[in-house]
């Protein structure tokens, strides 16, 4: 049975703040980014920058209490500017995953978005919500912050007020909820885009095809070169039926038409719609238990298949290569503004979009 790592007497969750660097406008003016650390008495912490809404670090114990960072990213605030960085730990939006040739219509006006990914929008655009300073608020140990993405901004209707808030618990649980208003209708579809790997982050493929997922979905949304076809196939017999655990090793190159997982599974609700289980990765070299719950319909599984092969983006410890990491990047479904019979993105003013995401660390000792 797994249990929370490295049980001690309760203590209070600590948060502190520093600068991790300064980002240059176009205009010449010079913000400081800051940085949040979390950390508790079970050895984890949590670092999240103001840029971006970045998960920067998440470090945690193994079974023998020693303690690595779970999160792939960078050691300086300058290498998360650079082109190679794909979301590396980012709060994604306006709307995260793909919207197909980048146009849609909402309530009968069609706009016109971004082509950022071939001929299609993805994560919000050239200058989505993961390139932006967020204004930041501290409530106890809570992380809330705030962005106002104006109306028409990366060709998106409407003014909208969005609220990300960060919170560490002392059962090793890291919570993020969002919430978003806005004053046209518009799609509003986030998430986060952190890519972890449960050996640390020098794990690399060699230790991620050990990991063992299983993920609480029968059905996936049928993709053709990452758009949904519509269709939402049940998994049943399929390399993507992960509902009893697999090996990631022994699937992850079985995957059809794809080097790799990056689809949309469609969760199994149960009774409880609020924090549904959504996915369970473990590592057995390591112990650690990675625990995924959510209020949402989806989850994109995505195992890093276009990061580079090279040595060409370098990362904490050594360099982040293809299949590196795992993302659970819980959502609605992609390209819903496309989709009527999809659970829909959009939003519409009096209303509030809301989304929860929980991530239980955990040690499995039995492993």
């Amino acid at each position: 049975m797994a249990d929370v790592c490295c049980k001690k007497p309760s203590q209070k969750v600590t948060l502190s703040e520093d600068v991790f660097g300064e980002l240059k406008e176009s205009n010449g003016h010079i913000t400081k980014v800051r940085r949040f650390t979390w950390k508790n008495q079970h050895g984890m912490s949590v670092q999240v920058m103001t840029y971006g809404g970045y998960i920067t670090s998440m470090k945690v114990p193994d079974t023998s209490g020693n303690i690595e960072d779970i999160a792939l990213g960078f050691n300086t605030f300058e290498e998360y500017l650079q082109p190679g960085n794909r979301y590396m730990g980012a709060t994604v939006g306006r709307v995260a995953n793909r919207i197909a040739n980048a146009k849609m219509t909402v309530e009968g006006v069609e706009y016109k978005l971004a082509a950022n990914n071939g001929p299609n929008h993805i994560h919000g655009g050239i200058k989505g919500f993961d390139k932006v300073i967020w204004e930041a608020y501290v409530k106890g140990t809570k992380l809330i912050l705030s962005y106002h993405s104006k109306d028409m901004e990366e060709g998106y209707p409407g003014d909208v007020l969005v609220n990300v808030t960060f919170e560490m618990t002392e059962d090793n649980e890291f919570k993020i909820e969002y919430r978003a208003v806005t004053s046209k209708p518009t799609p509003i579809n986030l998430t986060n885009h952190s890519y972890f790997n449960l050996a640390g982050n020098g794990g690399g493929s060699n230790e991620l095809y050990k990991h063992i997922v299983c993920l609480n979905a029968d059905k996936i949304t049928e993709v053709i070169d990452g758009i949904p076809t519509g269709k939402l196939p049940s998994i049943s017999g399929t390399p993507f039926d992960l509902r009893v655990p697999k090996v990631l090793g022994d699937v992850i190159h079985t995957v059809p038409n794809s080097p790799g997982f990056d689809h949309n599974y469609c969760v199994t609700k149960g009774s409880q719609q609020e924090n549904t289980f959504v996915a369970r990765v473990a590592h057995p070299g390591t112990g650690r238990v990675l625990e995924v719950y959510s209020n949402q319909p989806g989850v994109q599984f995505y195992t890093s298949n276009f990061l580079p092969e090279g040595d060409t983006l370098k990362g904490k410890t050594g360099y982040i290569r293809k299949h590196g990491g795992f993302c659970l990047e819980t959502q609605k479904f992609p390209d819903s503004v496309h989709q009527m019979h999809f659970p829909s993105t959009v939003v519409h003013p009096g209303e509030e979009y809301y989304h929860t995401t929980t991530f239980k660390l955990l040690v499995d000792k039995a492993l």
